[in-house]
């Protein structure tokens, strides 16, 4: 790409993210929010945010880049005409959002149909904003800006590893977790996106997930790639697509995990 274009994705990128920060923080910590549930058995919230954060960010895009594609967790898809795809997440962590905790995020993504080229993660209460691609790898917040990059951690007794949920997903994805964890020197859970961003920041060294869709992970892997971390499915290969995921923020623990990991696949 050239860039003159990577600098509009960036800066429309931006851009999506302030909208979405002014619909969400509208509500967050509000009384009488309006939630639904999506599943049938289990609870899978989703609120009046998350639908208003997404369609203003559906917007902007519509109006400055129509021929690029959509793909939104609340709105559904609109295929690409142009070779790119935007993917949002409005609220990375709705359940994080209904409870007050500021651990939940708005995840933006470009996807060229091969791989994410940029992606972003923004946490509006705190204020902190996570970049990555077109080789910029870079943060804002409340201590100012500066350059992402992870941890040089490559011994699992010496790592921290983050995942959202003590049960991962089903059963043997909860042992192969586990199996990881307990060599870790720390275990950490419940931080949503925001796991993903103290791993690029060098905070955090490892996260495993999985039943992940692929509008939870473009956005982090944009940003985690250009921090110098890798992302990849439980197997070594792409993870964009979602599933069981782990994030390492050195090839030396990639492979330590990826060996505890391939046990449970």
């Amino acid at each position: 790409m050239n860039e003159t274009l990577t600098n509009e994705l960036v800066s429309l990128a931006h851009r999506l993210a302030d909208a979405a920060r002014q619909e969400t923080l509208q509500y967050f910590r509000g009384g009488g929010l309006e939630t639904s549930n999506k599943l049938a058995e289990g609870f899978d919230p989703v609120t009046v945010a998350d639908r208003a954060a997404e369609r203003v960010m559906r917007d902007l895009i519509e109006a400055e880049r129509p021929d690029d594609g959509i793909l939104g967790e609340e709105l559904g898809t609109k295929a690409s005409t142009s070779g790119l795809t935007w993917v949002l997440d409005p609220i990375d962590g709705t359940r994080g959002y209904i409870s007050g905790t500021p651990t939940w995020g708005t995840l933006i993504a470009v996807h060229d149909g091969a791989r994410v080229v940029m992606g972003m993660i923004d946490q509006p209460y705190i204020g902190e904003r996570f970049l990555g691609g077109f080789g910029k790898a870079e943060f804002s917040g409340p201590h100012g800006a500066g350059v992402l990059k992870t941890s040089e951690i490559k011994d699992l007794a010496k790592a921290t590893i983050f995942t959202t949920f003590p049960e991962v997903g089903a059963p043997n994805e909860g042992e192969a977790f586990k199996s990881v964890a307990k060599h870790c020197q720390l275990t950490r859970y419940g931080m949503d996106c925001y796991s993903y961003a103290l791993l690029a920041l060098g905070h955090v060294d490892l996260v495993v997930e999985a039943c992940l869709a692929p509008y939870d992970i473009q956005g982090p892997i944009g940003v985690i790639e250009a921090a110098g971390g890798i992302v990849t499915n439980w197997t070594g290969g792409p993870a964009d697509q979602g599933g069981q995921v782990i994030a390492a923020a050195t090839p030396e623990l990639h492979a330590a995990a990826l060996v505890l990991l391939s046990a449970h696949v």
